[in-house]
């Protein structure tokens, strides 16, 4: 089997990521979206209906506390800096 190119791998993983992102959006599930450098324990999670929430992991570990909801205008920006839209 060819060793594939490290651009390869990550076209192929974005391709991945992608795929999963639509599969839960499309069963109703909210697809996290991690940004390096985000405070530690934060994310966004995107939901089917297009909101999207900045969320930090509650202090039980077990769920999320929400720290901001993004206007449409952000969550369109969000999506466009990750090639989601």
């Amino acid at each position: 089997m060819a060793k594939l190119t490290l651009h390869e791998q990550v076209k192929k993983g974005t391709v991945a990521v992608k795929a999963l992102r639509l599969k839960r959006l499309k069963n109703g599930l909210p697809f996290m979206i991690n940004v390096k450098g985000m405070e530690e324990k934060c994310c966004y999670l995107e939901y089917p209906d297009g909101n999207i929430h900045r969320v930090k992991r509650s202090s039980k570990g077990n769920d999320f506390d929400i720290i901001e909801i993004l206007d449409q205008t952000q969550a369109m920006a969000l999506k466009s800096r990750f090639q989601l839209d």
